[in-house]
């Protein structure tokens, strides 16, 4: 992919997260890796409006410290170090998503599990509570490096965390990395909409049976990423929100 095609990646993400919910405003971020200490990531700009309307300009070419020649009248998050942090930590990742969903804001304030209670309704999202979902304890901006390593040591090796009284994080690796995080965005997002509502129901659900688990397959990324994806940038092209 080429720079130009990764910002338009980057940005689209953003508007994708923002129209589906996920993103209410000018608060998050989304970058990709283009260098052992490079990335490009959403930065704020001088007529900022928001993560929906995100522009290929908003996304400047930084280092993991927030230098660069591009940055001109942009700013780089405050929780950079919430993507710098992760990339070092961890090579194979390529991109970083880091949102406020509300729903995830409120079952992890109300203590809800987000816990595997469906199977094929969505499989990625029920594989995702299977494995566990980790949790990044403190309730607040992530703005040093050492905040972004505490993240770290939270988050470990799985591929999503939750911010507690905050937000989310997620990550992707590879030639769709953006893509895949910002599906695990929305998953996670799923959980939590149905953790909460089951609650609010006064339900509790079992878990999923071990034998119903086996007969949930990996339907492979061109499935539970490119065809999503694709599908929310149809949804921004029939809201006029494609970018040209």
């Amino acid at each position: 992919m080429t720079a130009p095609q990764l910002r338009r990646t980057i940005a689209t993400a953003c508007r994708i997260l923002a129209n589906a919910g996920l993103a209410e405003d000018i608060l998050g971020h989304v970058s990709a890796r283009v260098g052992t200490d490079t990335i490009l990531v959403r930065c704020r700009g001088p007529r900022e409006q928001g993560l929906l309307l995100t522009l290929d300009e908003d996304v400047r070419q930084v280092d993991l410290d927030g230098r660069g020649d591009e940055l001109e009248s942009w700013s780089v998050p405050t929780e950079l170090p919430i993507h710098a942090e992760i990339l070092r930590a961890r090579p194979a990742v390529d991109a970083v998503v880091h949102c406020h969903p509300p729903a995830v804001l409120a079952a992890a304030l109300a203590g809800v599990e987000l816990r595997p209670v469906f199977g094929a309704y969505n499989i990625p999202a029920a594989r995702m509570a299977l494995d566990g979902i980790p949790v990044y304890p403190r309730k607040i901006l992530v703005r040093r490096p050492e905040l972004g390593r505490e993240l770290v040591a939270a988050m470990g090796v799985a591929p999503v965390c939750v911010l507690s009284g905050h937000g989310i994080v997620t990550v992707g690796s590879g030639p769709h990395a953006v893509e895949q995080a910002v599906v695990r965005a929305l998953n996670l997002g799923l959980l939590a909409r149905v953790g909460v509502e089951q609650a609010r129901l006064g339900g509790r659900p079992a878990d999923l049976t071990p034998e119903d688990i086996a007969e949930l397959p990996d339907l492979g990324a061109a499935f539970n990423d490119l065809n999503l994806w694709r599908h929310h940038v149809a949804r921004l092209r029939l809201t006029g929100l494609e970018l040209d």
